[in-house]
């Protein structure tokens, strides 16, 4: 089953989608596309991975780590699908990160690698855009790298987890305008979900809707206004979004 969180009418609803992908109300009534906003199909804690694929890791030149490097994010910075995220002006390096997302479906405290995916709700899909200028530290990025509004795209929807047979083994690609930039493959992470999960409980309780944001393969690339990102995990969804500018940005809000 696949469900969403959108804007209709002024009214936050709560939805499913058909199998031909189009979005249906608890009342059945199908929505015809441009009617409403996506939402993130999720709102909890945000655990971010940084250098979660080895790939990614040597093409910063850095080694695997040793542990999770997780650092976690506000949900300030979360929007949904075909929404917009600017660029801050004069900033030379902004790039995307197509990420697999978990949500935590129950509540999970001290959980054992050997249980810990019984404790998954779902699956979206993430992008955990960085403004490069700012990184001071690559295992622990600031706020000014990762956290600004705008900067997380996340959805379309949430895919329930018994409908991801393999989510180990789940092809991620990024385009710019259509054109591919960034390719890998879930098989490819440093600690897989069960880790994730079991050290992350070790540390504090997670809760339903809490995401952990499971890292991004290399192949990354700058992006300016005008652009449109589309990020997507097979079987999981496809994720879009269009940069624009500080300045048009401001005009918003």
């Amino acid at each position: 089953m696949k469900s969403a969180r959108i804007l209709f009418n002024n009214k936050t609803l709560d939805v499913t989608i058909n199998e031909q992908d189009q979005v249906v109300t608890q009342q059945g009534d199908v929505l015809a596309d441009g009617s409403f906003t996506w939402l993130p199909p999720c709102e909890g804690k945000m655990f971010v991975l940084a250098i979660n694929y080895a790939d990614h890791a040597a093409e910063l030149s850095f080694k695997a780590p040793e542990e999770p490097l997780v650092f976690l994010k506000n949900k300030n910075s979360l929007i949904g699908h075909d929404q917009n995220t600017y660029r801050p002006d004069n900033v030379d390096y902004m790039h995307y990160e197509c990420e697999l997302v978990v949500v935590i479906g129950k509540e999970a405290k001290n959980v054992s690698k050997e249980d810990a995916m019984n404790y998954v709700g779902g699956y979206t899909v993430g992008n955990d855009y960085a403004i490069r200028d700012y990184l001071e530290n690559y295992y622990r990025p600031n706020l000014r790298v990762k956290s600004r509004d705008t900067c997380t795209p996340i959805g379309p929807y949430l895919v329930d987890a018994k409908d991801i047979k393999d989510p180990h083994n789940l092809m991620l690609r990024t385009y710019i305008n259509g054109e591919l930039k960034q390719e890998g493959n879930t098989k490819d992470l440093v600690f897989n979900i069960p880790h994730l999960i079991a050290y992350l409980s070790d540390i504090m309780t997670l809760t339903p809707g809490d995401m952990i944001f499971t890292g991004t393969p290399e192949g990354l690339a700058d992006v300016k206004p005008g652009d449109v990102v589309t990020t997507e995990v097979e079987g999981v969804g496809v994720l879009k979004n269009t940069i624009i500018s500080e300045t048009e940005y401001l005009k918003t809000i």
